[in-house]
């Protein structure tokens, strides 16, 4: 199944796609929940009550017209998500930013996957971001995929805990580079280089739906893996390209990780990390390290940015600058000596 939040008479609605066309969930059967976080919380009973919906409509038993899904106003999958994390699961992309940085490749990574808490509360779909000044020092797009967690749970095992995943979106990790880079020599963060933006959709995709694609982990690793074409393209130009088969942490192991000694909740976005060339920080030091006379590039106002992944659709967002000249940066107090 393909599911949405989207707006409909300015209400967020849940919605279902079929056929390219969006139903709105709670109007088909209103023993069902009109947004996606009620619904996740439901579990397996609300997923098998969504199935029988879905059927339903491809039989001809609904008679309401959906919507077009090209035409509808699409909000984040899941608004407001519980929480959001991101991971760092392509080696390619660490190594590669390392490399760059003429720093060796951190051995820790092939230990154990790693994740960190971004702002759930700056989540947002297909649309407009709005970026502050400081924003602009170095703005960047990061490629990822994102896991939607569908089930509680805690201490969970990577053999099993594919079983808590609802489904898949696109994510992209929006950076602010120069504000992420100063935060980080405190050794914290990242902090205010990441929150004001995290972008997923267009919609979530169940796993079931994703079955022909999978592909084995990698060595010595656990979990569901798919090969899904991942792509990403600024003002039309392609400028990344990578696939979801080249994690080499899988969602099964981050999940363990995430869930050791706490709750996971349905709900919780988790991000896979940058794909390798999936972001302007790495493919300009790479530029760099190649020709000393690279163009480097960053996001500039009404920047259109468009990411695609096999199966997942295709988000689109256009970069535009907040009118203030407030800036943090301007309030830095000089260092001591």
């Amino acid at each position: 199944m393909k599911l949405v939040t989207y707006l409909n008479n300015n209400n967020p609605k849940l919605g279902i796609i079929v056929n390219n066309l969006i139903f709105d969930v709670n109007a088909q059967n209103n023993a069902l929940p009109n947004n996606m976080l009620t619904l996740l919380n439901q579990e397996e009973r609300g997923m098998d009550a969504l199935r029988e919906l879905e059927r339903n409509i491809k039989e001809g038993k609904i008679v309401e017209n959906g919507i077009s899904f090209s035409q509808a106003h699409l909000l984040a999958p899941v608004p407001q998500p519980t929480s959001c994390r991101d991971g760092y699961a392509f080696r390619q992309h660490v190594a590669a930013a390392r490399r760059n940085r003429g720093v060796p490749m951190i051995p820790e990574f092939d230990s154990y996957p790693i994740m960190y808490f971004t702002n759930h509360n700056a989540v947002q779909g297909p649309g407009e971001v709005w970026c502050m000044p400081d924003h602009f020092q170095k703005l960047d797009f990061e490629l990822e995929v994102a896991a939607i967690i569908g089930k509680k749970g805690r201490n969970i095992s990577a053999d099993k805990a594919d079983a808590y995943i609802a489904g898949y979106t696109i994510m992209n990790d929006m950076s602010a580079r120069t504000l992420q880079m100063e935060e980080m020599l405190l050794n914290l963060g990242p902090a205010k280089g990441k929150d004001f933006s995290t972008v997923i959709g267009p919609y979530m995709i169940t796993p079931d739906e994703l079955e022909s694609y999978k592909v084995p982990a990698k060595a010595e690793h656990v979990g569901n893996n798919y090969n899904l074409d991942m792509k990403c393209w600024v003002n039309g130009i392609e400028v990344s390209s990578g696939n979801v088969a080249d994690m080499d942490w899988t969602f099964a192991e981050i999940i363990e990780r995430c869930a050791y000694g706490v709750d996971i909740f349905p709900g919780d976005v988790i991000g896979s990390g940058t794909v390798g060339t999936g972001c302007f920080l790495e493919l300009n030091g790479t530029g760099l390290l190649n020709d000393k006379n690279y163009k480097v590039q960053w996001l500039q106002p009404n920047d259109i940015v468009e990411m695609e992944i096999t199966g997942l659709g295709k988000l689109s967002n256009t970069i535009i600058a907040v009118d203030t000249d407030f800036s943090i940066l301007s309030k830095k107090k000089p260092v001591n000596a």
